[in-house]
């Protein structure tokens, strides 16, 4: 039942959004047919690529307008642009208001024992309930019907959201056999980012061998050395430099073993994504409260991204962020993978200042994967990260 419950607020929340670019599309539609302004309809179409982008597969932007406005018309891709938003400003604003109606009915309707004394007995309950209101069990028959339109609001919801989705995936992605160059451009940028996210790990393997764990293994042989020479004549001197090269060689060993699990934590091996991330909450710096919605494993470069992106983001939000708690969600969205890091600190993140935002960005993107920060001066902060991890 919780899952219904999120799936179904999750869907008021997409179908809220989908009104606001309808309202966008309904006064693009005006523009682009009366005034002839293909660059209002291409701006109210990118919003919902945008928008669609984040809840699913992402839609790539065809390209740039023709620079004459009557050429850009004639333009196939604006043309489809131009029956999205005849669409989506009709049908679409209809759908995200019934989205919108439905928890309000509901809402009204069970809330109504606490105040039916304030409406007249003849008007009726709200909603589409006009029998009179002649006592409390009347408006408890009202809050009853209110526990249905709740179900219809969890239930339909996704529904109701994919059908106004619908319209903007099936006209604003590129047509078949159109020109991919920016689908390549995105690509390759991205393959890119993971080349250099690939070499700065490289880079941070080797500094952590050559400073750390090869200058302790270069102790251990010298105080062997050192041993060996004084065994015979300073037996104590001996003893004293082989208890040192165990110390160095355990310190060795323990660097070594930091090394290797941030290659790839061997937790994820022994107890999957929920159980490393489970350590990740126990062991924050700040009280963490982590809730996994995700069954089953996923392929081993989604789970260590994943792993990376928490971890980075609870460092981040006990060294910087001065928050006095932290919120970590985990769920699967079909053939997705989605995080949500919240905290309650000052806010302010910037990914220009460090702080490894930068390094997650890179790291997420080079899977495919959007990242979304949102961090207001005073907070709080919300990260959230979605990976492709197959059907």
């Amino acid at each position: 039942m919780r899952r219904f419950v999120r799936t179904g607020v999750d869907a008021l929340e997409h179908l809220v959004s989908g009104l606001g670019t309808a309202i966008l599309a309904l006064a693009a539609l005006i523009a682009g047919v009366l005034l002839a302004q293909p660059a209002l309809v291409r701006s109210a179409a990118d919003r919902e690529r945008a928008r669609l982008s984040r809840w699913g597969p992402e839609i790539i932007d065809p390209g740039p307008l023709p620079a004459r406005r009557w050429v850009a018309l004639r333009d196939a891709g604006v043309r489809r642009e131009l029956a999205w938003v005849g669409v989506h400003g009709t049908a679409g604003f209809l759908l995200g208001l019934l989205g919108l109606t439905l928890p309000l009915y509901a809402l009204q309707c069970i809330t109504f024992p606490l105040w039916y004394h304030l409406v007249p007995g003849d008007i009726g309950g709200p909603g589409v309930l006009f029998w009179p209101i002649r006592g409390l069990p009347d408006a408890l028959l009202v809050a009853l019907a209110g526990v249905g339109w709740l179900a219809a609001t969890i239930f339909a919801g996704p529904y109701l959201a994919r059908l106004q989705a619908w319209p903007g995936r099936r006209l604003l992605a590129p047509p078949p056999g159109a020109d991919l160059s920016a689908r390549v451009a995105h690509l390759t940028a991205t393959r890119a980012a993971a080349l250099d996210a690939h070499a700065a790990e490289l880079r941070r393997i080797e500094r952590s061998l050559h400073d750390g764990t090869q200058n302790r293994l270069v102790a251990v042989t010298v105080l062997l050395g050192l041993a060996r020479r004084a065994l015979t004549r300073d037996p104590a001197a001996a003893e004293q430099a082989i208890d040192r090269a165990q110390t160095a060689a355990e310190d060795a060993l323990s660097e070594l073993r930091t090394v290797v699990r941030g290659i790839l934590p061997p937790v994820l091996a022994d107890r999957g994504l929920a159980g490393a991330l489970d350590g990740l909450a126990r062991d924050c710096g700040i009280p963490c409260e982590l809730t996994v919605d995700a069954p089953g494993r996923f392929p081993t470069a989604v789970e260590a991204t994943a792993y990376y992106v928490v971890a980075e983001a609870l460092t981040n939000a006990t060294k910087h962020s001065g928050a006095g708690h932290a919120t970590v969600s985990v769920r699967r969205e079909e053939d997705r993978l989605v995080l949500r890091i919240d905290d309650d600190g000052m806010g302010g993140a910037d990914e220009t200042r460090g702080s490894g935002l930068t390094g997650i960005r890179r790291r997420v993107e080079a899977y495919d994967g959007t990242m979304t920060l949102t961090s207001p001066a005073g907070g709080p902060t919300t990260m959230r990260v979605e990976l492709p991890c197959g059907s």
